[in-house]
């Protein structure tokens, strides 16, 4: 039938089965609350660190360029405690290479490639947990007591690197709530906020481990 023989009645029923009416204003755009928090929360995490870090390069300084006791120099660890550099290189490369499964993860789930996502926020997990496995074993390996030193290095190697020992669980942590709500369908395609804030604090957790690193088990 062409538009010229439509009657009025055919005009009304065509009106009737348009649910989406020509002067219906556009859905607003769901703000990114999410996205905004995490990177809120990301900024108060580096400006904590920065914090902690700060101390530690401060107190370290001050020893080093301290006064000899005899004819020994000051040093800041002692060379019973020595930190192995293995271990550590071994940690900042995983979470370098974590960096890489976390990016697949993103984009798989844009792509709506589910089974892609769903393998890669796995690797980035078990690398996660390889990256505190060596870290406690560099713990071990240096058998620093807490109490006793004549220096402050133990409390502030501890508080530092622990710190971002719970940072690496936290964020293993809220990947593995956005892997789950991957699993239930909330994330696909154009919709991966999740996502993507679970990336930026996996991203910002690397970063301040290569500052750490260098820091504190490169320079010591």
């Amino acid at each position: 039938m062409s538009a010229a023989t439509l009657t009025h009645q055919d005009h009304e029923d065509e009106a009737a089965y348009d649910l989406v009416p020509d002067g219906l204003d556009p859905v607003p755009t769901r703000p990114r609350l999410l996205l905004v928090g995490t990177a809120l929360a990301g900024a108060g995490i580096a400006v904590f660190f920065a914090a902690l870090l700060g101390m530690y390069l401060a107190a370290r300084h001050a020893v080093i360029t301290g006064p000899q006791v005899g004819d020994v120099a000051p040093i800041w660890f002692a060379d019973s405690s020595p930190i192995p550099l293995t271990p550590a290189n071994l940690a900042l490369a995983t979470m370098l290479l974590s960096c890489v499964t976390m990016a697949w993860a993103v984009h798989a789930v844009a792509h709506n490639d589910r089974a892609g996502a769903y393998f890669a926020l796995a690797m980035t997990l078990l690398f996660g947990g390889a990256v505190i496995n060596a870290t406690v074993f560099i713990y071990k390996a240096i058998e620093l007591p807490v109490a006793g030193g004549s220096t402050a290095v133990a409390p502030l190697f501890y508080t530092l690197t622990g710190a971002h020992l719970a940072l690496i669980a936290c964020a293993m942590v809220f990947v593995t709530v956005m892997t789950l709500r991957t699993l239930g369908g909330e994330y696909a395609g154009r919709d991966r906020e999740g996502i993507v804030a679970a990336s930026l604090i996996w991203y910002l957790t690397t970063a301040l481990l290569v500052v750490i690193w260098y820091a504190v088990y490169v320079t010591k």
